[in-house]
């Protein structure tokens, strides 16, 4: 049987695991593949790193999806094709609520589609859902962590330098933070029966203007702040620990019937 490669990834069946850690930054693949037990770069090919490894005995990988749905769908796409079952976006988001700091996380149970690419996939009605195993899962190995956690809605926007007026409408129905990848992906995980969640640090606030933004060489502001590294670091040892009680769960009923 022959080795098909995706166009874009550049990954064929093999090369990844069912279970994958997606952030945006391509960079940012290789300090959470350093928290597998061991990984191995598979491909490096516009914008889309990927490395696999594994932790306690589970195969997992680590894929970068770039800035913004179109090229998240992308990755998703080729992502199912080759064996990928589940998805998990390791990123970052701007509050949008006072009382969330810079370096908390989020933890997304649904985002708001204000994207345009999720809309070829569904109309504008159906809900991008996270996955409740998923969501379950983070939230159950985010009781180990100090920093503050926070659950609820997010929105995902194609416009990084958007309307300030339209977040601020945004932040007064509850959602939590903004971000740019979400809608999609658990849009086309829904659609195609598979299962996704996001997990966030926060970078910011830009109802606030504190984070991202235009700053000095010496500076260290938005993601490249010291708490917003950490908490990089503790979502990316979460979202691992996330992926083990899911395949634990798998497991369970399989010794159910063999202690029978």
């Amino acid at each position: 049987m022959r080795k098909l490669i995706q166009p874009h990834i550049m990954c064929g069946i093999g090369d990844v695991a069912k279970y994958v850690l997606i952030p945006g930054d391509p960079r940012r693949v290789q300090i959470i593949a350093s928290f597998l037990d061991e990984s191995c770069k598979v491909a490096d090919y516009r914008g889309f790193v990927t490395y696999t490894g594994s932790s306690d005995g589970i195969r997992i990988s680590v894929c970068s999806t770039g800035i913004g749905c179109p090229s998240a769908a992308i990755a998703i796409e080729e992502l199912a094709r080759i064996g990928a079952e589940t998805f998990i976006r390791v990123g970052t988001t701007g509050a949008l609520q006072r009382s969330i700091d810079m370096g908390d996380i989020v933890i997304a149970a649904a985002a708001v589609r204000a994207d345009g690419t999720s809309r070829i996939y569904a109309p504008i009605e159906f809900p991008a859902v996270a996955d409740f195993n998923v969501v379950a899962a983070l939230l159950q190995a985010s009781k180990k962590s100090e920093r503050k956690i926070h659950f609820g809605l997010v929105l995902s926007t194609d416009a990084f330098y958007g309307n300030a007026e339209n977040l601020k409408r945004w932040s007064k129905f509850s959602v939590l933070s903004v971000e740019m990848e979400s809608s999609v992906i658990f849009t086309i995980a829904a659609l195609k029966k598979l299962k996704a969640g996001a997990i966030l640090a926060v970078d910011g606030n830009p109802l606030l203007g504190v984070g991202k933004g235009e700053f000095e060489p010496s500076e260290r502001t938005g993601e490249l702040d010291d708490r917003v590294q950490e908490a990089i670091k503790e979502e990316s040892r979460i979202a691992i620990e996330a992926i083990k009680i899911l395949e634990d769960r798998l497991k369970t009923p399989a010794k159910a019937k063999l202690e029978e």
